[in-house]
């Protein structure tokens, strides 16, 4: 049996015939850059997330660049995350001329653990970029006390996180504003790259549209630095019609990641923080033979990914700084292995992935 690890070819069939109509009527209009079906997303959006304003970017990268530069980030001060992350919360962090300080997750979680944010703080200290990893949210509510307490912006990195929540609030709920991702294969993804702000900030709304069109407060008009990031029309009105089907989607992933929890050894599962909704954006286990493992299910015909082989301080680009030792950071990255979910994964698919894991696990 060959299972993928995510079909971006499967459709629910309403839903493509939906994105057929409406590319269509974007092509028919004629307006494909800063048009009305981005005006349309952006509050259909911000509504969802529970903020009062969203911007449409390029990328979820750029989301957290133009987050960093609106919230007033100057080259050189540093920002606190997560050294168990995909790189491009670096490089977003770096784009906006930041200094990346990382600092170790928690064991249990894998994500960022509030107790060491504290003792990283320092005079040039400026931002805290915390990670929903793997669609899991963070302890939103004591970083957002530590934020608070020492002056810092605080920056959810959502890329991974639409449909996860903590205390009853959607991911991106807790911050100053939070950055998203709409890359194809996210829960909520567009037809090729894209991102957006939100926030409840109007002089962050207005600056971030300002930077994300060439720093321009009118046409021809550049009033600051600015850079060439634009939802275009295509993509805003595919996302809208997406966000419709968002709440289905969800669910089922949610089912899928519920079989594989009743399935497999407790031992080897990711714990999600207390008092959150995971988004079941990846599914990872722990597993010391991560590699062998990987080679033996790609054999029997299973795809699965690594979330992430090693910590973003051990890549050779990384030009921030670590603090203190990452060792869950180091321990979670060599074991990490995420099985395959998405939500048209029939059920017989799972039951026989979960039958090869367990079959390999035996000793």
């Amino acid at each position: 049996m060959k299972v993928a690890y995510q079909d971006l070819s499967r459709w629910n069939k309403q839903e493509l015939a939906d994105i057929e109509a409406v590319i269509s009527r974007v092509l028919r209009r004629g307006r494909f850059i800063l048009g009305e079906e981005l005006s349309a997303f952006e509050k259909e959006f911000a509504a969802y997330t529970g903020k009062e304003y969203a911007v449409g970017v390029g990328s979820g990268t750029d989301a957290i660049t133009l987050a960093l530069i609106a919230s007033g980030i100057i080259p050189g001060d540093e920002v606190i995350t997560s050294s168990l992350t995909a790189y491009p919360t670096i490089t977003g962090i770096e784009r906006a001329g930041g200094v990346p300080v990382v600092i170790d997750c928690e064991g249990d979680t894998g994500l960022i653990d509030p107790a060491k944010i504290v003792a990283a703080v320092t005079e040039r200290t400026k931002a805290i970029v915390p990670v929903h990893l793997w669609g899991n949210a963070c302890e939103m509510d004591k970083i957002q006390v530590i934020a608070r307490q020492n002056g810092l912006v605080l920056i959810e990195d959502c890329a991974q996180a639409v449909g996860a929540e903590y205390f009853g609030e959607k991911a991106g709920y807790w911050s100053d504003c939070a950055a998203y991702s709409f890359y194809p294969s996210k829960n909520l993804g567009a037809l090729g790259d894209g991102g957006a702000i939100a926030t409840n900030s109007i002089e962050m709304f207005q600056k971030v549209k300002q930077l994300r069109n060439y720093g321009q407060k009118e046409r021809e008009i550049n009033a600051i630095p600015g850079i060439n990031s634009r939802l275009d029309e295509i993509q805003a009105a595919v996302l809208r019609i997406k966000l419709q089907y968002l709440s289905e989607k969800l669910e089922k992933r949610k089912i899928v990641a519920e079989r594989y929890t009743r399935g497999l050894p407790n031992e080897i599962l990711i714990s999600l923080t207390q008092n959150s909704k995971s988004g079941y954006h990846v599914f990872p286990v722990i597993i010391n033979e991560r590699n062998g493992l990987k080679e033996y299910l790609g054999s029997k015909g299973v795809d699965v990914l690594v979330h992430y082989p090693e910590a973003v301080y051990a890549q050779p680009g990384f030009q921030g700084r670590k603090y203190g030792t990452c060792e869950n950071a180091e321990y979670i990255a060599a074991r990490e292995l995420s099985l395959p979910i998405n939500e048209f994964m029939q059920e017989e698919e799972q039951e026989f992935v979960i039958s090869l894991l367990k079959g390999w696990l035996k000793p």
